[in-house]
Parts: C-alpha cells; structure tokens; sequence
C-alpha cells in the first residue's frame, strides 16, 4: 500500500490527499511533525534529502518528493492526466505556473500569517502579496471563458491550482475581485470525491521553532 508522508496542514500535500480520494486510491497517512525537526531527521532525509513533505513511499526503499511529481505520477494512465501531447504540456504548463507563481507567495503568506512568522516581514509580506494577486489575476484572465484550466476537463492542473487558491484568504488576500476564480472553485469542489482541506494550522504555534520545511 502507499504510504503518504505529509503533514496535514500543508496545502502541497493536501492537493496528494485530494488526488488520491479521488482516485480511490488506499493509502497510509504518516505524520510528520514539522515544527518538531521529524522532517530533518536522518531517516526522513534518506527518503527526501531535500527534507520537506510531502513525500510518498510506493515501496519500501522507493520514494518521491515534490507535490506536483507526485501528482503526475499518481495522474498516469487515468483521465486527470491528458493522453494528448499538447494538452498533456497544457497540464505541466499550470503545474509550473503554480510552483513559480502561487505556491511561494500565497502559500509563504499564509504560512507566515498562520504561524504567527508574519511580525518584521512587512516588505517581504507586501511584495508577496502582490504577487499573489499578479498570479490570481492571471488564473480571472484565463477562467473568464473557460470552466476549467485544459480543454474544459477537469485535470491535475485544476487540482494543482485549486489546492493554494482556495486558502489565499487565510493569507489576507481576498478572493472578491476575481469571479471567475471563485466560480472555477465552485466547480472544483462540486467534483465527484472531493474533500475539504488542508487542516488548519494551529494559530501562533511554534512561533520560536526553527524554520519549517513545508507550507
């Protein structure tokens, strides 16, 4: 069976989570404790030596990190993965897209906001944010006439997107300018199997912990 090693708060690894419910796919759940150094051990760095989650086990002895590998790993062979090329490129294009351009910024804002890490960021939050809303503006422009990211099919580009959009609010950047956004998270969440999350950090938490390998 899979094995997911992932800490629950994480939107990287809650897009995994929502793949895999979909799929049907059975998988353990193991913890990992972030704030506590467990993903800075030696034994968690022989599985990523990059020491962030998630990190999915296929076997004993085999590994992979990186949420969007991940994805498209797990994608292979099923409709949530395009069998055509260019729609197929389509798919990496957005996955890219929001490694580059929503994950850092929506995701370290809200990181910082959650865990209370925001106090002396004030540049790095402001520039972050605006970002955040550069890459928000360009997801409106493209939604505005279509229903999802690739070919009008709900894909791993969509879930990929999906997972730090919908919590950009827990970052302080407010979704109401941007209504074709809120209506393409609408229809993601109307899709057979879906299931809310990431779960919620704990506010303020481990505010003195040393810098945490995930967001």
């Amino acid at each position: 069976m899979l094995r997911l090693h992932d800490y629950l708060p994480s939107a990287n690894g809650y897009k995994i989570r929502l793949l895999l419910h979909q799929l049907e796919r059975p998988y353990e759940l193991v913890p990992v404790d972030i704030f506590s150094g467990e993903s800075r051990t030696e034994a968690f760095l022989q599985k990523n030596p990059d020491g962030r989650i998630p990190v999915l086990e296929l076997e004993p002895g085999r590994f992979l990190a990186e949420s969007n590998a991940i994805l498209l790993y797990l994608a292979e062979g099923t409709p949530f993965l395009p069998d055509d090329r260019y729609e197929r490129a389509q798919v990496l294009q957005w996955l890219f897209f929001e490694q580059n351009g929503v994950e850092p910024n929506i995701g370290s804002v809200r990181f910082w906001v959650l865990t209370g890490r925001a106090a002396g960021r004030a540049e790095a939050l402001r520039l972050k944010m605006e970002q955040g809303h550069s890459a928000l503006a360009a997801l409106e422009r493209h939604l505005k006439t279509r229903t999802f990211l690739v070919n009008e099919r709900y894909t791993l580009a969509d879930i990929a997107l999906y997972a730090y959009t919908h919590v950009a609010p827990e970052a302080g950047i407010d979704l109401e300018h941007y209504p074709a956004v809120r209506a393409w998270l609408r229809r993601v969440e109307a899709q057979p199997r879906y299931i809310e999350g990431p779960a919620p950090y704990t506010p303020n938490a481990h505010v003195s912990a040393p810098a945490a390998h995930a967001r």
